[in-house]
């Protein structure tokens, strides 16, 4: 799934400064810190009035029914007040708005291209993005190849092109970096970082481990549907010889679905520890005594949370038998084939994947897997823990956030959606000579900041192609980071760290009561095509992904998970 060492102690910062941002403060970066921060040289004329700019709003007339159901979304409208400025009315208060809205699935299109080009799929090929770099050509199964945009509004990029290509195995990846036909690369094997680091001609950067892999299983599916099965297999598997035997040097058992040093991730009791003797008695009491078969579905995508899929499917599976009697057939897939069947609850077995951070707070690992948007990952939701959860993001309180989220994790442990595995330790690594290359907390490298050792393409190899270039769409990784390259958010990431700072918008400002925020863009943003960023292609963007009957809600697959699974529900969702 999502993007899908050392740990990071910025990080512990962001409960605090998610509070503060709930009252109204933006963060301020400085301008270094970051390719998303306005040139000093930026346009500055006022915005148009209100009575000269035609501004949007969705819905078109009234609110989203906030609270009557079937919606279960928390936006209640957002508008276009004027060329530069959108409002965001929300259903009630959002203590991860600001980092949210940084996230790479909510880019900002161009509102007439993607009423060109959305219906008929042609923009998941071909974006038109504001950011460094633009797509040139996208070379099926070999390459992606980006050039700099010469009418970027911030820092230009440092090397003129940019190559994107991809294998799915770690040995390959390294012996293209030592051969020096890449200059850098993604999740090196576990038995690679210590080559890397040893090489002087190289060098590691580590990523710290906000992410997490677990054990799923479709709860209407039997013999899943049985909370006593799901509970048997967490006590069953031996997380600790997981860790030791195939994880890099870093990499934790993981107590909490969320990583702890997120803020809040870790209220509430600790997930089930190893008691194969309690596990195999539990398994009887469900009606398995001598166990039963399943299928272990996974598949052969190299993650920070999951660094050699095979190897660790084949151990998983040993211990399932050994321990618990339940014959486990490995059932491999292909990556965008496996992500889809997941979305739409068609695996059916005990499946493996796992969560890397798109933003530090709870609500991206526990919502979107868990919450009353979460959809069909793991079968049919649980209403108390999307109580919790909705509870937490409504509350900006300290206090009133960890007794929420102690609610919450101690009803993930008792209903075991998933089994808890590993937070695994991952990194990048480059050519020595690559100025400024580093892991993203995130798994989002913004490669315009890098210098290739003075070439004019810096050629990166990750673990697999894109699966489109409309991330509204798409939940993967990969994809992900190529879109990082051409299409940009309200806000983004600082650079190496976790800190929401303004990039599409000069700043985002919440009332009082943090039920509505008010936008400013930056002005002078201009689109890959020539056409000028306005407050109506965010309306546009935002309302593509919200409202499944929008004309513009098409992307690869149609799923858009990311929109429920964070933001609630969607307008006008889809029968059950």
């Amino acid at each position: 799934m999502k993007r899908h060492g050392a740990r990071a102690p910025l990080v512990l910062a962001m409960g605090i400064m998610l509070i503060a941002a709930s009252c109204g403060t933006a963060a301020s970066p400085s301008p270094s810190s970051s390719s998303a921060v306005a040139p000093s040289t930026a346009a500055s004329q006022p915005p148009a009035s209100v009575e000269a700019y035609a501004g949007k709003a969705y819905p078109e007339s009234g609110d989203a029914p906030c609270g009557v159901a079937p919606y279960a979304g928390e936006l209640k409208k957002i508008t276009a007040l004027d060329r530069l400025t959108v409002e965001f009315q929300l259903c009630a208060p959002d203590a991860a708005f600001l980092p949210k809205v940084a996230f790479s699935a909510f880019g900002i299109q161009d509102a007439d291209y993607m009423t060109k080009h959305a219906a008929d799929g042609s923009m998941l090929a071909q974006p038109n993005g504001t950011g460094p770099y633009k797509l040139k050509q996208w070379d099926k199964g070999n390459r992606m190849v980006f050039e700099a945009f010469a009418d970027y509004w911030g820092d230009k990029a440092k090397t003129a092109n940019l190559e994107l290509r991809w294998s799915d195995e770690a040995a390959q990846r390294l012996l293209e970096l030592q051969a020096g036909s890449v200059d850098g690369i993604d999740n090196p094997g576990t038995d690679d970082i210590a080559k890397i680091q040893a090489d002087t001609t190289l060098k590691f950067a580590p990523r710290p481990g906000l992410n997490t892999m677990y054990l799923g299983f479709n709860n209407t599916i039997k013999p899943f549907d049985n909370v006593k099965v799901r509970q048997a297999i967490a006590m069953g598997i031996d997380r600790d010889r997981i860790v030791k035997n195939f994880y890099p040097a870093g990499s934790t058992v993981a107590d909490y679905f969320t990583p702890c040093e997120i803020s809040y991730a870790c209220e509430g009791d600790k997930t089930w520890g190893f008691d194969p003797t309690a596990a195999k008695a539990l398994l009887a009491e469900a009606g398995f005594p001598s166990g039963f078969k399943t299928k272990l579905q996974f598949r052969n995508a190299v993650r920070g949370y999951l660094p050699d899929p095979p190897v660790i499917a084949t151990e998983i599976a040993q211990q399932l038998k050994t321990n618990l009697g339940i014959t486990a057939t490995l059932d491999l897939q292909e990556s965008g084939t496996f992500l889809d069947n997941n979305a739409a609850g068609k695996l059916d077995g005990i499946f493996i994947l796992g969560w890397g951070a798109d933003y530090p707070d709870p609500s991206n690992f526990l919502d979107y897997h868990f919450g009353s948007g979460s959809g069909k990952k793991f079968g049919t939701p649980f209403p108390d823990i999307g109580d919790a959860l909705t509870t937490a993001l409504k509350t900006a309180d300290p206090a009133g956030r960890t007794a929420a989220y102690t609610t919450a994790n101690n009803l993930i442990k008792e209903h075991v959606p998933a089994v808890i595995v590993a937070h695994g330790a991952s990194g990048a690594a480059y050519k020595a000579d690559i100025d400024g290359g580093y892991a993203s907390v995130f798994g989002a490298e913004v490669f315009a900041t890098m210098t290739a050792g003075g070439r004019d393409t810096l050629v990166f190899m990750q673990n697999a192609e894109p699966l489109s270039l409309y991330c509204g769409d798409e939940t993967d990784g990969e994809t992900l980071r190529a879109c990082e390259q051409v299409t940009q958010s309200l806000y983004g990431y600082k650079i190496g760290g976790a800190e929401a700072i303004p990039a599409l918008a000069t700043e985002c400002k919440a009332n009082a009561d943090s039920t509505v925020w008010t936008c400013t863009l930056r002005d002078g943003v201009k689109f890959h095509d020539g056409a000028d960023l306005d407050a109506n292609d965010v309306v546009v963007s935002y309302a593509a992904e919200w409202d499944t009957k929008n004309p513009l809600h098409k992307g690869r697959t149609s799923a858009f998970e990311y929109w429920p699974g964070l933001w609630g529900g969607f307008l006008n969702p889809p029968a059950s």
